[in-house]
């Protein structure tokens, strides 16, 4: 069940941005101005992948500040437990309701090959967490995430693992987008058998190994993942809007280092953008 929710939470964390303007390809920025007494630094990271080693840059940026701030607060204790109630559809919605007998055995085929169990004890969770579950089996490599290296380098300098958002926030998420969008997605993988979703998980590691955010972001944003192309809204751009305030309030108070995924960083709503047009100076650290 930990490696489930593990999947799960990767999925949660793992959505990408419309490109609106080209930026440097970095995926660490520094945050200065407004009075600023020290700078902070935003790190666009991949989720799942083959090699989370930190750069020396990047744990340079870790030496400066005082305090981790993830998407959400990682090391909360009743994290699984919350998880764990945001994870089935509503009003006793199931899999089946949504799709025909001959997609639902597609599907099931899919489930029982990939995952080890037949889809009838899963098939009222939301699509998307079906799909997260999947996330191993589109990498060709045992999965590492950056998120649990930055949580490490949280221990070791002692320091608290803090949240831009609730878990409860990122798991409603998957709530307001319309539970047949997402099972769209669920039956396209299965009708391809996974080779649309590894090949580009092959493509965004390459991308993100060149630090090029635009070019990840332009490869997401295509209808094949159509829960996510037709509502960045609610994945992305309210979220980062909602997050500006708070990384405001973060930096005031001390030098911070913030780990969000590399999606949420370009873009005419990205928190590059969002934190520029609030006045702040936001520059690339270029290697």
């Amino acid at each position: 069940m930990k490696q489930i929710l593990s999947a799960i939470l990767t999925l949660c964390l793992s959505v990408f941005a419309i490109n609106a303007q080209e930026l440097e390809n970095s995926t660490l920025w520094k945050i200065e101005g407004q009075n600023l007494k020290q700078a902070s630094y935003l790190f666009g990271t991949i989720h799942m992948t083959c090699d989370a080693s930190l750069n020396n840059d990047v744990l340079k940026a870790l030496d400066e500040t005082t305090q981790i701030v993830l998407e959400i607060d990682m090391d909360d204790p009743s994290l699984q437990a919350k998880m764990m109630g945001g994870m089935y559809m509503k009003d006793g919605k199931r899999i089946s309701d949504f799709v025909s007998a001959e997609d639902y055995k597609l599907i099931d085929s899919m489930i029982t090959k990939e995952v080890g169990m037949p889809l009838k004890m899963l098939e009222n969770m939301k699509p998307f967490f079906l799909i997260s579950m999947l996330y191993p089996k589109f990498l060709d490599c045992p999965m590492q995430s950056f998120e649990q290296e930055l949580m490490k380098i949280a221990a070791e300098q002692n320091e608290e693992i803090l949240g831009l958002e609730t878990i409860e926030e990122q798991m409603q998420v998957f709530e307001d987008i319309p539970y047949e969008d997402q099972v769209a997605d669920l039956l396209r993988t299965a009708k391809d058998n996974l080779a649309y979703d590894k090949a580009t998980m092959k493509k965004m590691m390459e991308m993100y190994t060149s630090e090029d955010i635009n070019a990840m972001v332009d490869l997401m944003n295509d209808d094949s993942y159509s829960a996510v192309a037709q509502h960045q809204d609610k994945l992305l751009s309210n979220r980062n809007k909602n997050w500006i305030p708070k990384i405001e309030n973060f930096i005031k108070d001390q030098p911070t280092f913030f780990g969000v995924g590399a999606g949420h960083l370009a873009g005419e709503f990205g928190v590059i953008n969002l934190l520029r047009k609030a006045g702040y100076k936001v520059t690339a650290v270029m290697d």
